[in-house]
């Protein structure tokens, strides 16, 4: 399987030690060029560079509009993105200005989250039965063949109104999150209808992501912080975690949640 390599181990038991092959996952170090020059490298699995450098930049609000992109170009060897396009140079150079390390799992690096970009509140009217969310969330947490080869990645799938799913596996879920999100806005999706699954921790970065995108509902196994709830209920996101076992704790917005 691509991005997963095997390495010798040693096990060791209350029965003894055991000598055996295991599969890990292979991350890189990726370039990602703004306009002719560095904006930054971001260890990550090295797969959909150019969704992941666009859910990036269109989450920061670098990028305002997907039309703004005018080229995108991936080197040979995967480990060099290079995009053109319009941007907002005050919410560019916020990047760096005061950069804020995230709560990720693979530490991450952000400069809008605290309201350097301006936010409108999502007032989508887009509604989801609970029955179409958790038999979402029990599929998506089967089908992830980079996880069930290696046990060292996170995942998010977005699920669109019409049908329409766009999914990635990352090392880190802030990336896997900007891959499924920037997948979807290159095709031409509108993510305003749509609910979001991630299977990692819901915190303030990713709630702040799908304010960005317009997304109204994100869907975790996994726990919600504080501020992933006090940024949801400011902002118009349907916040929800432990989705799992039929069950699914709603924390803000909980009217999109068709019984």
């Amino acid at each position: 399987m691509e991005f997963v390599k095997e390495v010798l181990i040693e096990r060791f038991d209350r029965g003894g030690l055991e000598r055996k092959s295991d599969m890990v996952v292979s991350e890189e170090r990726v370039a990602f060029y703004l306009n002719g020059e560095k904006l930054l490298s971001v260890m990550c699995v090295p797969s959909d560079q150019d969704a992941h450098i666009i859910g990036f930049l269109l989450s920061e609000g670098v990028i305002e509009n997907i039309r703004d992109v005018s080229s995108i170009t991936i080197a040979d060897n995967g480990l060099s993105v290079y995009i053109d396009a319009a941007i907002s140079e005050k919410n560019r150079q916020n990047l760096f200005a005061e950069k804020t390390l995230t709560s990720g799992c693979c530490v991450g690096v952000t400069g809008n989250v605290e309201g350097k970009t301006i936010c409108s509140f999502v007032d989508s009217d887009y509604r989801a039965t609970i029955g179409r969310i958790l038999e979402e969330a029990e599929r998506f947490a089967e089908e992830s063949p980079l996880f069930a080869a290696t046990g060292c990645v996170h995942k998010a799938s977005l699920v669109l109104e019409s049908g329409e799913i766009f999914s990635a596996e990352d090392i880190g879920r802030h990336n896997a999150i900007d891959k499924a999100l920037g997948r979807a806005r290159l095709e031409g999706f509108d993510p305003s209808r749509s609910f979001l699954l991630s299977s990692g921790r819901l915190s303030m970065e990713m709630a702040m992501k799908c304010v960005m995108h317009r997304v109204p509902i994100v869907v975790s196994k996994a726990a919600v912080t504080l501020q992933g709830v006090r940024s949801a209920l400011e902002y118009g996101v349907t916040l929800a975690g432990f989705a799992r076992g039929g069950r699914v704790n709603v924390y803000s917005h909980s009217g999109r949640i068709i019984l």
